[in-house]
């Protein structure tokens, strides 16, 4: 069936009869003639020899159906041919020829029965054939038809599809290498750009791409150059976290955040993060000072930049050093604050379950959210970790800072500014971290130790000279004045809430937790209010002598003007009119008011009365609380050195007003055994009494004069001996009163100094509030007796009363001329005492003081006259009770003090006179205030009239008795 359909193929299509006469002879299996088999039969018959023939045939033969005989024969010949040597071949071949056809006609007619019905098979098969060839012939022509009219015109659509979408893919393919080997320039772009997650999603894209194409040769070469930028953007993908640390920005460390979480580098990035801040903390510390000293220097020396960071802090000039300090910690700050925000940053995303899972498949879920979770882990402990390390970094950076000038001879305000930075950068740092920072704590510390013994020694000398050149004069102040209107003070306003509505209470209350880093988060530095603070204008707390306003002065003069026609009766009540109060039943004061004098005294009611040296002490004891304040380590000292300038003040009051040994002998105990014990240890421990140019003196010995301040004296021009200023009442109310001013001060601030102070060394504090403060109130009564016992002539009243005959032998319905002699005195002392107030306010417990020990003086001057009484009768002891009570009515109409003071002291010993023996002696016994003179006195006097002799030894013994304890 193959050879017929490789004739049919080769011929064409042609009808059966007629591809059955083409048949070739091999092919045709005809039957041989009956000459060919004659032929065939006269050929020679040995089988043998037809064999050998037969196989002497070539191979090649029987190769193939195919195989050209006559091309093969043609070729095989010589190039030069012989005739004889052709026909001898071509007999050959024909004897091979007949050979094989003997052979074929042998089998033939071997197979004859066969063939002849193998022959009718053939000529069935060749009818059925014809038949088929018929088929066929219709099939194909409806086949063509068909083709021709449908087939070939669709196939024709879809070959054209086919080769359109091969077409497309190829083409979309050409583009893709195209877009790939233009990534770079896009790449370039991305990254000026700084979007680093869409860089390295491109490259990451493309190197997926390449992959893809690899079979093109020119992807081979784009795979490296692709791998090559993929470093490059890690590398300026470092550079871009660096930025971070010195200016954090939300969207640039989003992205390059991204962009390390595509690289599956977020480990890494957080610890090049950490290695990106350290080395930012030291660039910047470097950079900052070096720009200070290269200013400084003036030169383009690059010497400077060779140095060590420690070395270069030495080069720093005490002009440039707080500037330099300033601009260092905004610096530090700035370091500080990126790396909080980026904690922040992470804390946020943490919060909200992140990126990272956004991109992970269905698929992966589980190994994605573990591995996220990890990293977040690991990123929030090292984030932790790194705090401590960079607060640790910026300390030891600013202690080196610190300890590479010698501040001992800063200003103070500059000292103050020093430690008011880095006061606010510990603030920093326990916000920062929870550190306490000790580091900076002792580098400053033992600056400031240094710098304020240095400042003290030098403080109180000023003291002193302010002190000995003070002529106590009021320093006129408004009447609202507080010392937290002094610049020395802001620091307090500024740590004291303030008062407000119960509405507003919780905003306060809110506000004041705000920590710096939310404060300044979004802007701004805390180092720079610190400058802003230095230039504060501080409040003007001075008054116009005294007064608010000049019209208020020159009303307050006219009226004292007009004091002329001012009855004397009501001019005797202007003490009490300064106090602001208004008793019932004053006719004087009503008076005064209708007649508006107390405009003037009204206005200075309240105004405190202090000098400028006592503004200059509590402006001191400010300065000393703002570094205490800022410095608390070293609270101890400088609380210690606060107390120094309280006891030196207040022993000054009382060196230059109240010491007179004279006074004290009169027993009254004036100085309570407290105010001598703090008086005696400030001059130990203080004051240095010696004189001394031995050169033996040993250093120690030096060294404890040195904390010690010489004895003071009083200025030239305070004059204290003229009666006609009631002997410098003035001067000593102005330096009293202002030690009592600067007392309640000092209490003022106790709690604040509480809170400040050690524990350890609390007890200090309060013995100092109990010792010293407290006894300041203490220094009016000997201060003031001084004036009381100078004011008024007691020695005339004696001399007086001692002309007085008191054996009178009738009652006297008359009192005695010395009673209205010291009558004179109280009202000339009231009148003095009005002119004073006239320059200085008198409160009323001064007032009640200098009235008080007056009126005590006099009573017992009065017991003193009549204890010199050598005769006495029943009538003059009548006539001393007399005189007693004319000079308490008319006493009583020149103060308010109630009661008398003293005034059982005399009126006790007057009835004394009419004991009996017995009543006398348990008496005396009883009334040991009285001296042995007075008492022995009485004995003696009482002698004749109802005591004997006898009464009066025993008496007088009794007397001895009591007396000898004293002495």
């Amino acid at each position: 069936m193959q050879k017929i359909k490789s004739l049919m193929t080769r011929q064409g299509l042609r009808s059966p009869q007629e591809n059955v006469h083409d048949l070739s002879p091999i092919e045709n299996f005809r039957i041989p003639s009956k000459e060919e088999f004659r032929e065939l039969r006269e050929q020679p018959t040995d089988p043998q020899a037809q064999q050998e023939i037969i196989n002497s045939i070539e191979e090649v033969y029987f190769s193939n159906d195919s195989f050209d005989i006559v091309k093969y024969e043609l070729e095989k010949l010589p190039p030069v041919l012989s005739l004889q040597e052709l026909e001898e071949y071509r007999d050959k071949l024909k004897q091979q020829q007949a050979a094989v056809s003997k052979k074929v006609a042998d089998l033939i007619l071997e197979k004859q029965p066969a063939y002849a019905k193998e022959l009718e098979r053939v000529t069935s098969l060749q009818t059925g054939l014809q038949l088929a060839a018929v088929i066929c012939t219709n099939g194909r022509r409806h086949l063509n038809i068909a083709k021709e009219g449908f087939t070939q015109a669709s196939l024709g659509l879809l070959a054209n599809q086919r080769k359109r979408q091969l077409l497309i893919g190829l083409l979309k393919s050409l583009r893709t290498i195209k877009t790939l080997q233009r990534t770079d320039v896009r790449l370039s772009e991305m990254l000026e750009e700084e979007d680093y997650p869409g860089a390295i999603q491109l490259c990451l894209e493309c190197q997926k791409a390449a992959s893809t194409f690899k079979h093109y040769s020119c992807i081979s070469e784009l795979n490296s150059k692709l791998q090559d930028t993929l470093e490059q953007i890690e590398e300026q993908l470092d550079v871009a976290l660096s930025k971070i640390c010195k200016n954090f920005d939300i969207s640039h460390y989003t992205k390059v955040q991204q962009a390390y979480r595509l690289l599956g580098k977020t480990q890494t990035a957080m610890d090049q993060l950490h290695m990106h801040f350290t080395q930012a903390i030291h660039n910047t510390v470097f950079q900052v000072v070096l720009g200070y000293v290269e200013l400084c220097a003036g030169n383009t020396d690059t010497k400077f930049q060779k140095l060590q960071y420690k070395d270069l802090c030495t080069h720093i000039t005490s002009d440039s050093y707080i500037p330099c300090l300033a601009d260092l910690c905004k610096a530090l700050w700035e370091v500080m604050l990126s790396y909080y925000r980026t904690m922040q940053w992470h804390e946020t995303h943490d919060r909200d379950g992140g990126p990272a899972l956004s991109s992970v498949s269905d698929g992966s879920n589980a190994i994605g959210a573990e591995e996220a979770n990890f990293d977040r882990s690991y990123v929030k402990k090292k984030l932790e970790h790194g705090l401590s390390r960079i607060w640790q970094d910026v300390q030891l950076k600013v202690k080196t800072y610190l300890l590479g000038t010698d501040l001992s001879n800063f200003k103070y305000d500059d000292f103050i500014f020093v430690l008011d930075i880095i006061s606010r950068l510990m603030q920093v740092g326990e916000e920062f971290c929870g550190s306490k920072s000790e580091v900076l704590q002792e580098s400053i510390r033992k600056q400031s130790v240094n710098y304020f013994k240095n400042y003290h020694r030098t403080r109180l000398e000023e003291l002193r000279m302010f002190l000995e050149n003070e002529t106590w004069e009021l320093c006129p102040v408004k009447a609202s004045f507080s010392i937290l209107q002094l610049h020395e003070f802001k620091f307090m306003e500024q740590s004291r809430s303030p008062s407000m509505s119960p509405s507003k209470q919780p905003a306060s209350a809110i506000s004041t937790t705000v920590t710096l880093f939310e404060q300044y988060c979004n802007g701004g530095n805390p180092f720079e209010i610190q400058a802003n603070n230095k230039d504060e204008e501080t409040e003007d707390v001075l008054a116009s002598n005294g007064y608010e306003s000049d019209e208020q002065e020159k009303s307050a003069y006219q009226e004292y003007d007009s004091d002329s026609d001012v009855p004397e009766e009501l001019k005797r009540d202007y003490v009490d009119e300064q106090t602001g109060d208004v008793p019932v039943k004053s006719i004087s004061r009503e008076t005064l008011k209708s007649r508006k004098r107390s405009d003037y005294s009204l206005n200075k009611v309240n105004a405190p009365i202090l000098t400028n040296t006592t503004l200059n002490v509590i402006r001191l004891v400010g300065k000393y609380m703002q570094m205490m304040n800022i410095l608390k380590p070293i609270a101890f000292d400088v609380i210690h050195f606060m107390s120094q300038l309280f006891d030196y003040y207040l022993y000054a009051v009382y060196t230059f007003f109240g010491r007179n040994d004279t006074f004290e002998l009169t027993g009254l105990g004036l100085s309570s055994s407290r105010l001598r014990t703090t008086l005696n240890r400030i001059q130990e421990s203080l004051i240095d009494l010696e004189v001394s140019t031995d050169s033996t003196v040993t250093l120690t010995a030096v060294e404890e004069r040195k904390e010690k301040v010489p004895s003071l004296h009083l200025s030239h021009l305070v004059v204290l001996t003229s009666g006609n200023t009631l002997y410098g009442l003035a001067e000593r109310v102005v330096a009293t009163e202002s030690l009592v001013f600067l007392a309640e001060q000092f209490e003022f601030l106790q709690p604040h100094l509480d809170t400040v102070m050690p524990a350890a060394k609390k007890p200090f504090l309060q013995q100092f509030y109990s010792q010293t403060v407290s006894t300041a109130s203490e220094l009016r009564k000997p201060i003031y007796w001084i004036v009381a016992a100078k004011a008024i002539d007691y020695e005339q009243m004696l001399l007086l009363m001692a002309n007085v005959k008191w054996d009178v032998k009738e009652i006297m319905s008359q009192h005695n001329i010395y009673v209205d002699s010291l009558l004179k005195e109280f009202e000339q002392f009231n009148r003095r005492l009005n002119e004073v107030s006239k320059k200085v306010r008198i409160p009323l417990p001064v007032s009640n003081i200098l009235w008080e020990h007056c009126i005590r003086l006099a009573n017992r001057t009065l017991v003193e006259g009549y204890a010199n009484v050598k005769k006495c009768s029943n009538e003059g002891r009548a006539l001393m009770q007399l005189d007693f009570q004319q000079f308490l009515m008319k006493l009583e109409k020149l103060t308010d003090i109630r009661p008398i003071p003293d005034k059982e002291f005399v009126e006790t010993y007057i009835k004394a006179y009419y004991l009996t023996e017995n009543d006398m002696e348990r008496w005396i016994k009883e009334h040991r205030e009285y001296s042995t003179k007075q008492l022995t006195n009485l004995v003696n006097v009482c002698l004749g009239s109802h005591i004997n002799k006898k009464a009066r030894q025993k008496l007088l013994a009794a007397i001895d008795d009591i007396d000898r304890p004293k002495r």
